[in-house]
């Protein structure tokens, strides 16, 4: 069911935990479907993600989509993790199961919703860059 990728990054997840120091912080999802992801990223001022940490509450797919995307991530420019799609997380993962392909999804909602958070602390709107900072009230709603 699941590839030796996505059972590597479930039972020895990369960069999990709170950041200290983080300067873009991100959350996507909620209880209702059943899975949460918060990022943590360092971002210097160049925009290079030199750091980023994630915690997720959810199944092993959400903890390996979560772990590979941050891999994917740091030490890229806000530019280049702008890019990074869900298609590329599960692609690095060697595939998802189809009715786990949410996972990849959050995570990558949780990377824009982190720079959204970035953008917004440097008084930036993220919206005007055509970024969701992950606070809807109906989160998941877009996945079905």
């Amino acid at each position: 069911m699941y590839s030796e990728k996505v059972l590597d990054h479930f039972s020895n997840p990369r960069n999990v935990g709170e950041l200290e120091g983080a300067n873009a912080i991100g959350q996507v999802g909620n209880s209702k479907c059943g899975d949460i992801m918060k990022m943590y990223m360092k971002i210097d001022e160049n925009d290079i993600i030199t750091d980023v940490t994630f915690k997720t509450f959810g199944c092993g797919a959400a903890v390996a989509t979560s772990s590979m995307a941050t891999e994917m991530v740091k030490g890229k420019s806000i530019e280049e993790a702008l890019t990074l799609t869900n298609k590329a997380v599960a692609e690095a993962l060697d595939g998802l199961p189809p009715e786990k392909l949410h996972c990849s999804v959050l995570a990558e909602e949780a990377i824009k919703s982190a720079i959204a958070d970035y953008y917004k602390r440097q008084g930036k709107d993220p919206g005007k860059l055509g970024l969701c900072d992950g606070n809807c009230e109906n989160c998941c709603s877009h996945n079905k």
